[in-house]
């Protein structure tokens, strides 16, 4: 037998002794673990957060996600189908959701409703069907709460441009009016609502019982030459609309029974720069992404996500995010950001953080004050954001 065979034997042999004698020995503290009966709950959420991101998923999700600033932790999930818009109640009970499903999935009886969940169960509460509603996704104006939460308003294409009147008090459908060459809606209190058109003006829809009247602003840009993102943002305090053109000129809304629109700024020039064009293969400073803008309504700052680039490169991913101060028409912070983000949002907060994400999945929040990464969250969701407004 070669020397490395009996080695072998010799340390076999001693593990099965070890192993043997530790079979017959009974340790002085060995103690008995008797397992605990596992009991079923169901865990609740707070109500709806100012620290909150709500995070839409991708083509494969279930739904859009919460996330918290503060910790970078997801808290829930909202059921949302895909290509659904998703309100918050402003009291905080509800979360709104307008969507589109098949009986067969992908095909069949076509139902259009908006489906109410409690806020702290995340359980079903009501459907309201509705005769239609637009489904497509990307756009935060296609279904808007009023200021108090009692009506909604969802964007229709069925046959042609409409706008569908919801009760959410009595959880009904009212009527559709018709508003052709118009897209996307601003919240207008007391009122109805307003619209952007392709023709360059803002209408407004003051709603009157069982009738509407359809009032409509001097054209103020040109929508062939530098068209408006349709992400526009309201402040409810101020009852004010803030808009961004594709160049990046930047306008204000007062918002009521006659809306009056601000004489525009750009942009480049708040920051000291030469403004951008509308010439091809001019470089410049331009905005872009599905959801560009995000404003801090205490602070008054508008939140815009940049790149360089040429005219009609609206879709590009961001490599700066660009603070400007609304009132000043002055540029205060450029923050670099990875990743090419086409979408932004900043919670109401005195903490005021940027939550940005991309097509892929992943999401960064970060301090809008020093510009610091907090967070970096992995297959967060590519869709929109959405942030609890303040009252």
């Amino acid at each position: 037998m070669t020397l490395q065979r009996k080695v072998a034997r010799v340390v076999l042999g001693s593990m099965l002794t070890g192993a043997l004698a530790g079979l017959h020995a009974t340790p002085a503290f060995a103690e008995t673990v008797v397992p605990e009966a596992e009991e079923p709950g169901v865990m609740t959420l707070e109500p709806p957060k100012a620290s909150w991101f709500y995070v839409r998923g991708g083509w494969g999700s279930a739904g859009s996600s919460i996330f918290d600033a503060g910790t970078g932790k997801m808290v829930g999930m909202v059921n949302t189908s895909r290509d659904s818009d998703m309100a918050i109640d402003p009291s905080g009970k509800f979360y709104y959701v307008a969507e589109t499903i098949w009986s067969k999935v992908n095909r069949g009886t076509r139902q259009d409703l908006v489906s109410i969940y409690d806020s702290k169960t995340l359980k079903l509460v009501s459907e309201i069907p509705t005769p239609g509603r637009l489904i497509v996704g990307g756009f935060t104006t296609n279904f808007v709460l009023t200021d108090d939460g009692k009506t909604a308003y969802d964007y229709n294409f069925d046959p042609a441009s409409s706008v569908n009147i919801i009760d959410m008090v009595k959880r009904k459908f009212v009527r559709a009016v018709e508003l052709p060459g118009c897209a996307g809606m601003i919240p207008n209190p007391g009122v109805g609502f307003s619209s952007l058109c392709a023709d360059g003006t803002i209408a407004t829809v003051a709603i009157k019982g069982t009738t509407q009247d359809i009032t409509r602003t001097e054209p103020f840009f040109d929508a062939a030459a530098d068209p408006i993102f349709s992400n526009t943002v309201y402040d409810r305090k101020k009852k004010q609309a803030v808009m961004v053109s594709y160049t990046g000129l930047i306008r204000t809304a007062s918002i009521g029974a006659k809306v009056e629109v601000s004489t525009p700024f750009s942009i480049q020039e708040a920051g000291g720069m030469k403004s951008a064009d509308v010439k091809p293969l001019d470089i410049a400073w331009y905005p872009g992404g599905m959801q560009p803008v995000a404003l801090h309504r205490p602070s008054g700052t508008l939140w815009v996500l940049m790149h360089k680039g040429e005219y009609w490169s609206h879709k590009e991913g961001a490599e700066e995010i660009w603070g400007v101060d609304l009132a000043a028409r002055k540029l205060v912070k450029r923050i670099p950001v990875e990743g090419k983000p086409g979408n932004i949002q900043i919670t109401q907060d005195d903490a005021a953080m940027i939550m940005v994400n991309g097509y892929k999945g992943d999401a960064q929040v970060i301090d809008s004050k020093t510009g610091e990464v907090k967070h970096e969250i992995e297959n967060a969701g590519g869709g929109l954001i959405t942030v609890v407004e303040p009252m």
